[in-house]
Protein backbone atom coordinates (compact mmCIF):
# COMPACT_ATOMS: atom_id res chain seq x y z
CA UNK A 1 0.00 0.00 0.00
CA UNK A 2 3.21 2.20 0.90
CA UNK A 3 4.98 1.81 -2.89
CA UNK A 4 1.07 2.17 -3.90
CA UNK A 5 0.96 5.19 -2.42
CA UNK A 6 4.30 6.78 -3.91
CA UNK A 7 3.45 5.67 -7.57
CA UNK A 8 1.69 9.08 -9.41
CA UNK A 9 -1.51 9.03 -9.64
CA UNK A 10 -1.62 8.66 -13.23
CA UNK A 11 0.69 6.07 -13.44
CA UNK A 12 -1.87 4.57 -11.25
CA UNK A 13 -4.45 5.14 -13.08
CA UNK A 14 -3.30 3.83 -16.57
CA UNK A 15 -1.96 0.38 -14.70
CA UNK A 16 -6.08 -0.05 -13.08
CA UNK A 17 -7.47 0.26 -16.51
CA UNK A 18 -4.60 -1.88 -18.24
CA UNK A 19 -5.64 -4.53 -15.52
CA UNK A 20 -9.27 -3.82 -16.12
CA UNK A 21 -9.00 -4.53 -19.71
CA UNK A 22 -7.18 -7.29 -19.33
CA UNK A 23 -9.91 -8.88 -17.30
CA UNK A 24 -12.40 -7.85 -19.87
CA UNK A 25 -10.60 -9.39 -22.83
CA UNK A 26 -8.96 -12.77 -20.43
CA UNK A 27 -12.08 -13.64 -18.64
CA UNK A 28 -14.93 -11.52 -20.42
CA UNK A 29 -15.81 -9.93 -17.52
CA UNK A 30 -19.39 -8.32 -18.18
CA UNK A 31 -20.14 -6.31 -14.42
CA UNK A 32 -17.99 -4.14 -12.20
CA UNK A 33 -18.60 -6.84 -9.43
CA UNK A 34 -17.19 -9.56 -11.84
CA UNK A 35 -13.51 -8.50 -11.91
CA UNK A 36 -12.69 -7.64 -7.89
CA UNK A 37 -11.52 -11.14 -8.16
CA UNK A 38 -9.38 -10.68 -10.88
CA UNK A 39 -7.86 -7.04 -11.22
CA UNK A 40 -4.91 -7.02 -8.82
CA UNK A 41 -4.99 -4.66 -5.86
CA UNK A 42 -8.22 -3.29 -7.53
CA UNK A 43 -9.99 -2.54 -4.15
CA UNK A 44 -6.62 -0.69 -2.77
CA UNK A 45 -7.01 1.91 -6.10
CA UNK A 46 -10.78 2.24 -5.26
CA UNK A 47 -9.89 3.10 -1.90
CA UNK A 48 -7.42 5.66 -3.12
CA UNK A 49 -9.83 7.57 -5.36
CA UNK A 50 -13.03 8.67 -5.58
CA UNK A 51 -15.36 5.22 -6.44
CA UNK A 52 -17.29 7.33 -8.41
CA UNK A 53 -14.51 8.33 -10.68
CA UNK A 54 -13.44 4.42 -10.70
CA UNK A 55 -17.01 3.18 -11.90
CA UNK A 56 -17.25 5.95 -14.45
CA UNK A 57 -14.03 4.63 -15.60
CA UNK A 58 -15.08 1.18 -15.27
CA UNK A 59 -17.97 1.71 -17.75
CA UNK A 60 -16.01 3.98 -19.99
CA UNK A 61 -13.99 0.49 -20.76
CA UNK A 62 -16.97 -1.21 -20.84
CA UNK A 63 -18.09 0.57 -24.68
CA UNK A 64 -14.49 0.19 -25.65
CA UNK A 65 -14.08 -3.66 -25.12
CA UNK A 66 -12.92 -5.85 -27.84
CA UNK A 67 -12.58 -3.05 -30.40
CA UNK A 68 -9.68 -1.84 -32.05
CA UNK A 69 -7.76 1.41 -32.12
CA UNK A 70 -5.08 2.32 -34.58
CA UNK A 71 -3.43 5.10 -34.68
CA UNK A 72 0.12 6.17 -36.36
CA UNK A 73 1.66 5.78 -33.40
CA UNK A 74 0.88 2.43 -33.17
CA UNK A 75 2.58 1.34 -36.74
CA UNK A 76 5.69 -0.51 -36.53
CA UNK A 77 6.77 1.03 -39.80
CA UNK A 78 6.35 4.67 -41.12
CA UNK A 79 4.10 5.31 -43.99
CA UNK A 80 5.12 7.78 -46.35
CA UNK A 81 1.26 8.27 -47.67
CA UNK A 82 -0.08 10.94 -45.27
CA UNK A 83 -4.07 9.98 -46.60
CA UNK A 84 -2.98 6.62 -46.34
CA UNK A 85 -2.24 6.96 -42.22
CA UNK A 86 -4.86 9.33 -41.83
CA UNK A 87 -7.79 6.83 -42.18
CA UNK A 88 -6.09 4.90 -39.13
CA UNK A 89 -6.37 8.07 -37.15
CA UNK A 90 -9.62 7.17 -35.40
CA UNK A 91 -11.41 3.96 -34.06
CA UNK A 92 -12.43 1.64 -37.11
CA UNK A 93 -15.07 -0.73 -36.91
CA UNK A 94 -15.02 -3.72 -39.27
CA UNK A 95 -18.55 -4.28 -40.02
CA UNK A 96 -18.57 -8.30 -40.99
CA UNK A 97 -20.72 -10.90 -39.73
CA UNK A 98 -17.63 -12.80 -38.18
CA UNK A 99 -17.36 -10.15 -35.48
CA UNK A 100 -21.05 -9.02 -34.75
CA UNK A 101 -21.01 -10.69 -31.87
CA UNK A 102 -18.53 -8.10 -30.68
CA UNK A 103 -20.38 -4.83 -31.96
CA UNK A 104 -20.20 -2.36 -29.39
CA UNK A 105 -20.83 1.24 -28.90
CA UNK A 106 -18.56 3.68 -29.91
CA UNK A 107 -17.45 5.18 -26.25
CA UNK A 108 -16.51 8.89 -27.34
CA UNK A 109 -18.98 10.52 -29.83
CA UNK A 110 -16.52 12.78 -30.70
CA UNK A 111 -14.38 10.50 -32.21
CA UNK A 112 -15.22 9.94 -36.05
CA UNK A 113 -15.53 6.29 -36.68
CA UNK A 114 -14.46 4.55 -39.32
CA UNK A 115 -16.34 1.64 -41.37
CA UNK A 116 -14.43 -0.73 -43.53
CA UNK A 117 -15.74 -4.14 -44.22
CA UNK A 118 -13.08 -7.30 -43.94
CA UNK A 119 -12.75 -8.84 -47.18
CA UNK A 120 -10.87 -11.13 -49.45
CA UNK A 121 -7.51 -9.96 -51.20
CA UNK A 122 -7.66 -10.47 -55.04
CA UNK A 123 -4.12 -10.99 -57.03
CA UNK A 124 -3.10 -10.99 -59.83
CA UNK A 125 -0.96 -14.40 -60.92
CA UNK A 126 1.02 -14.07 -64.12
CA UNK A 127 0.92 -13.65 -67.41
CA UNK A 128 4.69 -12.95 -67.26
CA UNK A 129 5.45 -15.49 -63.78
CA UNK A 130 7.86 -17.95 -64.01
CA UNK A 131 5.68 -20.80 -62.58
CA UNK A 132 2.83 -20.03 -65.55
CA UNK A 133 4.27 -21.82 -68.03
CA UNK A 134 3.45 -19.75 -70.73
CA UNK A 135 1.59 -16.25 -71.11
CA UNK A 136 -1.40 -17.42 -68.33
CA UNK A 137 -2.85 -14.89 -65.99
CA UNK A 138 -4.65 -16.57 -62.80
CA UNK A 139 -7.35 -14.18 -61.42
CA UNK A 140 -6.91 -15.74 -57.42
CA UNK A 141 -9.24 -14.39 -54.54
CA UNK A 142 -7.30 -15.23 -51.26
CA UNK A 143 -8.88 -15.73 -48.01
CA UNK A 144 -5.24 -14.99 -46.07
CA UNK A 145 -3.49 -18.00 -48.04
CA UNK A 146 -6.74 -19.86 -48.81
CA UNK A 147 -7.41 -20.09 -52.39
CA UNK A 148 -11.32 -18.59 -52.60
CA UNK A 149 -11.24 -18.57 -56.17
CA UNK A 150 -9.18 -18.82 -59.41
CA UNK A 151 -10.04 -17.14 -62.82
CA UNK A 152 -7.79 -18.08 -65.94
CA UNK A 153 -7.59 -15.48 -68.38
CA UNK A 154 -6.73 -16.74 -71.65
CA UNK A 155 -5.92 -15.11 -75.11
CA UNK A 156 -2.65 -13.38 -74.77
CA UNK A 157 -0.91 -15.34 -77.72
CA UNK A 158 -3.77 -15.91 -79.84
CA UNK A 159 -2.97 -15.94 -83.47
CA UNK A 160 -5.90 -17.19 -85.14
CA UNK A 161 -4.60 -20.40 -86.29
CA UNK A 162 -7.74 -22.01 -87.34
CA UNK A 163 -8.70 -18.70 -89.83
CA UNK A 164 -5.46 -18.94 -90.97
CA UNK A 165 -5.60 -22.81 -92.00
CA UNK A 166 -8.86 -22.32 -94.14
CA UNK A 167 -6.83 -20.02 -96.17
CA UNK A 168 -3.40 -22.28 -96.94
CA UNK A 169 -3.52 -24.94 -99.06
CA UNK A 170 -3.29 -28.82 -96.61
CA UNK A 171 0.84 -28.58 -97.06
CA UNK A 172 1.17 -24.91 -96.34
CA UNK A 173 -0.68 -25.65 -92.79
CA UNK A 174 1.50 -28.46 -91.53
CA UNK A 175 3.76 -25.50 -90.19
CA UNK A 176 0.51 -24.27 -88.02
CA UNK A 177 0.33 -27.51 -86.49
CA UNK A 178 3.52 -27.56 -85.18
CA UNK A 179 2.90 -24.16 -83.33
CA UNK A 180 0.55 -26.05 -81.61
CA UNK A 181 1.73 -27.89 -79.00
CA UNK A 182 5.25 -26.73 -79.57
CA UNK A 183 6.75 -29.47 -76.98
CA UNK A 184 5.57 -32.43 -78.64
CA UNK A 185 5.55 -31.25 -82.48
CA UNK A 186 5.86 -34.57 -83.99
CA UNK A 187 2.69 -35.99 -82.44
CA UNK A 188 0.64 -33.00 -83.62
CA UNK A 189 1.59 -33.82 -87.12
CA UNK A 190 1.01 -37.17 -87.10
CA UNK A 191 -3.02 -35.93 -85.91
CA UNK A 192 -3.00 -33.77 -88.75
CA UNK A 193 -1.42 -36.19 -91.37
CA UNK A 194 -4.19 -38.85 -90.37
CA UNK A 195 -7.27 -35.98 -90.68
CA UNK A 196 -5.84 -35.19 -94.32
CA UNK A 197 -5.53 -38.99 -95.29
CA UNK A 198 -8.96 -39.91 -93.80
CA UNK A 199 -10.16 -37.13 -96.02
CA UNK A 200 -8.54 -38.68 -99.19
CA UNK A 201 -9.02 -42.12 -98.21
CA UNK A 202 -5.76 -43.26 -98.80
CA UNK A 203 -3.44 -45.59 -96.73
CA UNK A 204 0.29 -45.22 -95.91
CA UNK A 205 3.02 -47.97 -96.38
CA UNK A 206 3.92 -49.74 -93.08
CA UNK A 207 7.30 -47.85 -92.82
CA UNK A 208 5.64 -44.28 -92.42
CA UNK A 209 3.38 -45.81 -90.25
CA UNK A 210 6.55 -47.00 -87.58
CA UNK A 211 8.22 -44.17 -88.64
CA UNK A 212 5.26 -42.14 -87.25
CA UNK A 213 5.28 -43.88 -84.06
CA UNK A 214 8.99 -43.77 -83.44
CA UNK A 215 8.55 -40.10 -83.68
CA UNK A 216 5.46 -39.89 -81.67
CA UNK A 217 6.88 -41.77 -78.63
CA UNK A 218 10.07 -39.81 -78.89
CA UNK A 219 7.56 -36.20 -78.31
CA UNK A 220 5.86 -38.00 -75.54
CA UNK A 221 9.00 -38.32 -74.04
CA UNK A 222 10.51 -34.98 -74.45
CA UNK A 223 7.24 -33.59 -73.83
CA UNK A 224 7.18 -35.78 -70.15
CA UNK A 225 10.81 -35.11 -69.52
CA UNK A 226 9.94 -31.52 -69.18
CA UNK A 227 6.73 -31.55 -67.45
CA UNK A 228 8.14 -34.08 -64.76
CA UNK A 229 11.22 -31.75 -64.17
CA UNK A 230 9.44 -28.57 -64.47
CA UNK A 231 7.37 -29.63 -61.64
CA UNK A 232 10.62 -30.85 -59.63
CA UNK A 233 12.23 -27.34 -60.44
CA UNK A 234 8.60 -25.49 -59.02
CA UNK A 235 8.99 -27.66 -55.71
CA UNK A 236 12.68 -26.54 -55.38
CA UNK A 237 14.74 -29.31 -56.58
CA UNK A 238 16.99 -27.99 -59.48
CA UNK A 239 19.39 -31.13 -60.27
CA UNK A 240 17.04 -33.19 -61.47
CA UNK A 241 15.89 -30.26 -64.25
CA UNK A 242 19.63 -30.49 -65.90
CA UNK A 243 19.62 -33.54 -65.83
CA UNK A 244 16.30 -34.01 -67.81
CA UNK A 245 17.61 -31.11 -70.06
CA UNK A 246 20.30 -33.10 -71.23
CA UNK A 247 18.29 -35.81 -72.02
CA UNK A 248 15.99 -33.85 -73.62
CA UNK A 249 18.68 -31.90 -75.52
CA UNK A 250 19.66 -35.46 -76.88
CA UNK A 251 16.04 -35.92 -78.44
CA UNK A 252 16.20 -32.24 -80.29
CA UNK A 253 19.66 -33.53 -81.81
CA UNK A 254 18.09 -37.05 -83.36
CA UNK A 255 15.09 -34.43 -84.30
CA UNK A 256 17.71 -32.60 -86.25
CA UNK A 257 19.46 -35.28 -87.88
CA UNK A 258 15.92 -36.87 -88.59
CA UNK A 259 14.21 -34.06 -90.72
CA UNK A 260 17.04 -30.83 -90.16
CA UNK A 261 15.00 -28.73 -87.51
CA UNK A 262 14.94 -29.22 -83.46
CA UNK A 263 11.42 -28.04 -83.05
CA UNK A 264 9.15 -27.31 -85.37
CA UNK A 265 10.36 -30.22 -87.75
CA UNK A 266 7.25 -30.24 -90.54
CA UNK A 267 8.10 -34.26 -90.75
CA UNK A 268 5.35 -35.74 -90.70
CA UNK A 269 3.29 -35.11 -93.97
CA UNK A 270 -0.07 -36.69 -95.59
CA UNK A 271 0.61 -39.71 -97.24
CA UNK A 272 3.97 -40.36 -95.31
CA UNK A 273 7.17 -39.10 -93.74
CA UNK A 274 9.58 -36.16 -95.81
CA UNK A 275 11.96 -38.50 -95.83
CA UNK A 276 13.77 -41.92 -94.60
CA UNK A 277 15.45 -42.40 -91.67
CA UNK A 278 19.34 -41.51 -91.91
CA UNK A 279 21.79 -44.90 -91.70
CA UNK A 280 22.94 -45.59 -88.53
CA UNK A 281 19.72 -43.55 -86.66
CA UNK A 282 18.34 -46.80 -84.85
CA UNK A 283 21.20 -48.02 -83.29
CA UNK A 284 21.92 -44.16 -82.03
CA UNK A 285 17.91 -44.09 -80.57
CA UNK A 286 18.83 -47.33 -78.82
CA UNK A 287 21.68 -46.22 -77.43
CA UNK A 288 20.29 -43.24 -75.87
CA UNK A 289 17.10 -45.07 -74.67
CA UNK A 290 19.59 -47.84 -72.81
CA UNK A 291 20.67 -44.71 -70.45
CA UNK A 292 17.52 -42.51 -70.46
CA UNK A 293 16.22 -45.54 -67.75
CA UNK A 294 19.56 -44.70 -65.99
CA UNK A 295 18.09 -41.18 -65.40
CA UNK A 296 14.91 -41.84 -65.04
CA UNK A 297 16.18 -43.91 -61.87
CA UNK A 298 18.29 -41.04 -60.20
CA UNK A 299 15.05 -38.57 -60.22
CA UNK A 300 12.98 -40.86 -59.14
CA UNK A 301 15.19 -41.62 -56.24
CA UNK A 302 15.97 -37.79 -55.19
CA UNK A 303 12.33 -36.60 -56.62
CA UNK A 304 9.98 -39.52 -55.99
CA UNK A 305 11.32 -40.46 -53.04
CA UNK A 306 12.02 -37.27 -51.11
CA UNK A 307 9.57 -36.50 -48.43
CA UNK A 308 9.57 -32.75 -49.67
CA UNK A 309 8.88 -33.50 -52.73
CA UNK A 310 5.76 -35.76 -51.39
CA UNK A 311 4.40 -33.04 -49.24
CA UNK A 312 4.12 -30.69 -52.29
CA UNK A 313 2.60 -32.60 -54.35
CA UNK A 314 0.35 -35.14 -52.36
CA UNK A 315 -2.94 -34.24 -52.01
CA UNK A 316 -2.90 -31.40 -54.57
CA UNK A 317 -5.45 -30.72 -57.16
CA UNK A 318 -7.30 -33.69 -56.53
CA UNK A 319 -8.98 -35.25 -59.68
CA UNK A 320 -12.13 -36.93 -59.43
CA UNK A 321 -13.35 -39.43 -62.10
CA UNK A 322 -16.70 -37.64 -62.69
CA UNK A 323 -15.75 -34.37 -62.68
CA UNK A 324 -12.72 -35.47 -65.23
CA UNK A 325 -15.30 -36.90 -67.35
CA UNK A 326 -17.60 -33.92 -67.30
CA UNK A 327 -14.45 -31.12 -68.07
CA UNK A 328 -13.67 -33.10 -70.85
CA UNK A 329 -10.34 -34.44 -69.84
CA UNK A 330 -7.94 -36.93 -71.35
CA UNK A 331 -4.46 -38.21 -71.27
CA UNK A 332 -2.91 -37.96 -67.88
CA UNK A 333 -5.14 -35.75 -66.40
CA UNK A 334 -8.04 -38.17 -66.59
CA UNK A 335 -5.94 -41.80 -66.27
CA UNK A 336 -4.86 -40.14 -63.04
CA UNK A 337 -8.18 -40.06 -62.00
CA UNK A 338 -8.57 -44.20 -62.37
CA UNK A 339 -10.14 -43.76 -66.11
CA UNK A 340 -8.08 -45.98 -68.24
CA UNK A 341 -8.84 -44.39 -71.37
CA UNK A 342 -5.69 -44.37 -73.99
CA UNK A 343 -6.80 -43.70 -77.79
CA UNK A 344 -4.00 -45.93 -78.90
CA UNK A 345 -5.44 -48.96 -77.81
CA UNK A 346 -9.37 -47.52 -77.87
CA UNK A 347 -8.63 -46.76 -81.81
CA UNK A 348 -5.78 -47.78 -82.78
CA UNK A 349 -4.23 -45.90 -85.59
CA UNK A 350 -0.38 -46.23 -87.83
CA UNK A 351 -0.30 -49.64 -86.33
CA UNK A 352 -0.37 -49.25 -82.34
CA UNK A 353 -2.09 -52.36 -82.28
CA UNK A 354 1.02 -54.40 -83.53
CA UNK A 355 3.01 -53.57 -80.59
CA UNK A 356 2.66 -54.60 -76.62
CA UNK A 357 2.59 -52.02 -73.83
CA UNK A 358 0.60 -50.96 -71.15
CA UNK A 359 -1.51 -47.77 -69.71
CA UNK A 360 -0.60 -46.54 -66.28
CA UNK A 361 -3.62 -45.45 -63.92
CA UNK A 362 -3.63 -43.59 -61.06
CA UNK A 363 -5.24 -43.83 -57.99
CA UNK A 364 -5.91 -40.71 -55.55
CA UNK A 365 -5.89 -38.11 -58.94
CA UNK A 366 -3.18 -35.78 -57.27
CA UNK A 367 -0.44 -33.84 -58.36
CA UNK A 368 2.20 -36.54 -56.97
CA UNK A 369 -0.23 -39.26 -58.73
CA UNK A 370 0.68 -37.54 -61.98
CA UNK A 371 4.07 -37.55 -61.68
CA UNK A 372 3.99 -40.99 -61.06
CA UNK A 373 1.82 -41.74 -63.78
CA UNK A 374 4.31 -39.80 -66.73
CA UNK A 375 7.14 -41.12 -65.65
CA UNK A 376 5.23 -44.80 -66.47
CA UNK A 377 4.49 -43.49 -68.94
CA UNK A 378 8.12 -42.70 -70.24
CA UNK A 379 9.09 -46.17 -69.57
CA UNK A 380 6.22 -47.78 -71.89
CA UNK A 381 7.26 -45.41 -74.65
CA UNK A 382 10.61 -46.77 -74.34
CA UNK A 383 9.32 -50.19 -74.19
CA UNK A 384 7.66 -49.34 -77.57
CA UNK A 385 10.30 -47.90 -79.35
CA UNK A 386 12.57 -50.98 -78.42
CA UNK A 387 9.65 -53.16 -80.39
CA UNK A 388 9.55 -50.09 -83.39
CA UNK A 389 13.14 -50.70 -83.55
CA UNK A 390 13.34 -54.55 -83.93
CA UNK A 391 10.42 -54.67 -86.21
CA UNK A 392 10.97 -51.49 -88.36
CA UNK A 393 10.26 -52.57 -92.20
CA UNK A 394 11.33 -51.70 -95.12
CA UNK A 395 9.86 -50.63 -98.17
CA UNK A 396 8.34 -47.06 -99.00
CA UNK A 397 8.17 -43.97 -96.51
CA UNK A 398 5.61 -42.72 -98.94
CA UNK A 399 2.17 -43.35 -100.60
CA UNK A 400 2.69 -43.90 -104.12
CA UNK A 401 -0.52 -41.68 -104.86
CA UNK A 402 1.52 -38.98 -107.28
CA UNK A 403 -1.07 -36.45 -106.55
CA UNK A 404 -0.43 -36.28 -102.82
CA UNK A 405 3.02 -37.22 -102.42
CA UNK A 406 6.18 -35.15 -103.64
CA UNK A 407 8.05 -36.73 -106.19
CA UNK A 408 11.98 -37.53 -104.95
CA UNK A 409 14.87 -35.28 -105.60
CA UNK A 410 17.02 -38.38 -107.60
CA UNK A 411 13.17 -38.05 -110.05
CA UNK A 412 13.95 -34.25 -110.34
CA UNK A 413 17.02 -34.11 -111.42
CA UNK A 414 16.19 -36.29 -114.27
CA UNK A 415 13.19 -35.54 -115.52
CA UNK A 416 11.40 -32.40 -116.19
CA UNK A 417 7.48 -33.72 -115.95
CA UNK A 418 8.49 -34.57 -111.96
CA UNK A 419 10.17 -30.92 -111.44
CA UNK A 420 6.57 -29.00 -112.65
CA UNK A 421 4.77 -31.92 -110.88
CA UNK A 422 6.70 -30.52 -107.38
CA UNK A 423 6.41 -26.81 -108.45
CA UNK A 424 2.17 -27.80 -108.68
CA UNK A 425 2.31 -29.55 -105.17
CA UNK A 426 4.12 -26.62 -103.23
CA UNK A 427 2.47 -23.60 -104.98
CA UNK A 428 -1.22 -24.97 -105.32
CA UNK A 429 -1.17 -27.97 -103.25
CA UNK A 430 -3.45 -31.28 -104.04
CA UNK A 431 -7.56 -31.24 -104.31
CA UNK A 432 -9.19 -33.05 -101.54
CA UNK A 433 -12.86 -34.14 -102.34
CA UNK A 434 -15.64 -32.77 -100.49
CA UNK A 435 -16.19 -34.51 -96.86
CA UNK A 436 -16.00 -33.97 -93.07
CA UNK A 437 -13.84 -35.78 -90.92
CA UNK A 438 -12.76 -36.08 -86.86
CA UNK A 439 -9.57 -37.81 -86.52
CA UNK A 440 -8.31 -37.98 -82.64
CA UNK A 441 -4.82 -39.08 -81.29
CA UNK A 442 -3.44 -39.68 -78.15
CA UNK A 443 -0.93 -37.00 -77.77
CA UNK A 444 1.54 -36.93 -74.47
CA UNK A 445 -0.82 -34.10 -73.31
CA UNK A 446 -4.12 -35.71 -74.21
CA UNK A 447 -6.19 -36.24 -77.05
CA UNK A 448 -5.52 -34.29 -79.92
CA UNK A 449 -8.12 -33.86 -82.48
CA UNK A 450 -8.68 -32.08 -86.04
CA UNK A 451 -12.39 -31.67 -86.95
CA UNK A 452 -11.78 -30.66 -90.48
CA UNK A 453 -14.30 -30.17 -93.76
CA UNK A 454 -13.19 -30.27 -97.02
CA UNK A 455 -15.69 -28.79 -100.24
CA UNK A 456 -13.59 -30.29 -103.06
CA UNK A 457 -10.48 -27.52 -103.43
CA UNK A 458 -7.06 -27.47 -101.96
CA UNK A 459 -8.04 -25.55 -98.79
CA UNK A 460 -9.84 -27.00 -95.72
CA UNK A 461 -13.33 -25.33 -95.83
CA UNK A 462 -13.23 -24.93 -91.76
CA UNK A 463 -10.68 -26.57 -89.39
CA UNK A 464 -11.19 -26.78 -85.76
CA UNK A 465 -8.69 -27.89 -83.44
CA UNK A 466 -9.73 -30.16 -80.31
CA UNK A 467 -6.85 -29.11 -77.48
CA UNK A 468 -6.46 -30.86 -74.72
CA UNK A 469 -4.68 -28.05 -72.86
CA UNK A 470 -7.93 -25.73 -73.14
CA UNK A 471 -10.02 -28.37 -71.53
CA UNK A 472 -7.36 -28.98 -69.02
CA UNK A 473 -7.25 -25.39 -67.92
CA UNK A 474 -10.92 -24.86 -67.52
CA UNK A 475 -11.12 -27.47 -64.58
CA UNK A 476 -7.74 -25.11 -62.63
CA UNK A 477 -10.81 -23.30 -61.03
CA UNK A 478 -12.45 -26.34 -58.97
CA UNK A 479 -8.82 -27.66 -58.88
CA UNK A 480 -7.16 -24.69 -57.16
CA UNK A 481 -10.06 -23.73 -54.63
CA UNK A 482 -9.39 -24.57 -51.59
CA UNK A 483 -5.95 -25.31 -51.89
CA UNK A 484 -3.04 -22.93 -50.80
CA UNK A 485 -1.60 -20.05 -52.76
CA UNK A 486 1.94 -22.08 -52.67
CA UNK A 487 0.10 -24.91 -54.27
CA UNK A 488 -0.58 -23.09 -57.51
CA UNK A 489 2.76 -23.24 -59.16
CA UNK A 490 2.50 -26.81 -58.44
CA UNK A 491 -0.81 -27.37 -59.76
CA UNK A 492 -0.14 -25.83 -62.91
CA UNK A 493 2.73 -27.62 -63.15
CA UNK A 494 0.95 -30.97 -62.85
CA UNK A 495 -1.95 -30.13 -65.60
CA UNK A 496 1.19 -29.72 -68.13
CA UNK A 497 -0.74 -26.90 -70.45
CA UNK A 498 0.80 -25.01 -73.33
CA UNK A 499 -0.40 -21.71 -74.66
CA UNK A 500 0.30 -22.62 -78.40
CA UNK A 501 -2.71 -25.08 -77.85
CA UNK A 502 -4.96 -22.96 -75.67
CA UNK A 503 -4.74 -19.71 -77.91
CA UNK A 504 -5.01 -21.26 -80.88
Amino acid sequence: MDKLKAIDKVVARELFENQLRYAFVKYDCVEEEECVDTVESYNNIRAMWNPKLVSSLFHKLKHVRCIRTFSPLQAKRWHPDPRFVEQFSGVAVYTNEAIDKYYKVIWDSRVKSIERKLQNMVINFGPQHPAAHGVLRLILELDGETVVRADPHIGFLHRATEKLMEHKHYNQNLPYVDRLDYVSTLANEQTFALAVENLLNIDVPPRAKAIRVLCSELSRIANHLLNVSGTILDAGGITPFFWMCEEREKIYELSERLCGARIHCAYVRPGGVSQDIPIGYLDDINEFLSKLGERLDETEDISTGGRLYYARTAGIGVVEAHKALYHGFSGPMLRCSGVKWDLRIAFPYDNYDMYDFDVPVGSFGDSYDRHLLRLAEIRQSIRIINQVIDTMPEGEIRTDDSKVSFPLRSEMKMSMEALIHHFKLCTEGFVVPPGVTYTATECPKGELGFYMVADGTSKPYRVGIRSCSYNHLSGLSFLAKGGMLADIAILVATIDIVFGDIDR
